[in-house]
């Protein structure tokens, strides 16, 4: 598909973060509403449900998880869901490559999502994204 671009579902207004609301960015919205983007949430496609306790990367970063050597622990109840992380990234590379977006507009501050260097980024999709070869960019 060309032209088209794909889009963390939170920013395009969809309600499938962590605490049942959304991110919503006026550009996205309307690049949805024009069908010039494609909304994912790599959460969701892991089998996670919304809403859902905050989760975190335990020390290193999705770099570390896709490579076994680090979880994605929930905050308050202390369970595992590294298994669901890793699977919404798998899938998510899949839809890329089926898409072949020019760009993926990725949530910053996620442990699915975020980008850049910190307590909760590279996240285990944009290291997935990024280690695929595909051009990610953060939006806050």
């Amino acid at each position: 598909m060309i032209g088209i671009n794909l889009v963390s579902a939170c920013l395009c207004g969809i309600h499938c973060r962590y605490d049942g609301r959304s991110k919503p960015v006026d550009r996205f919205v309307r690049m949805l509403r024009e069908g010039k983007c494609v909304p994912f949430c790599p959460e969701i496609l892991g089998g996670l449900t919304t809403p859902r306790e905050p989760a975190f990367l335990s020390g290193g970063d999705g770099f570390a998880v896709l490579d076994g050597t680090r979880r994605v622990i929930l905050r308050d109840v202390h369970g595992d869901v590294t298994a669901e992380f890793l699977r919404g990234a798998e899938l998510s590379v899949r839809y890329a490559s089926a898409l072949n977006p020019e760009l993926i507009y990725l949530k910053e501050k996620s442990p699915s999502c975020g980008i850049s260097s910190g307590p909760a980024a590279p996240g285990v999709t944009a290291a997935a994204l990024i280690r695929s070869g595909f051009r990610v960019e953060a939006v806050d």
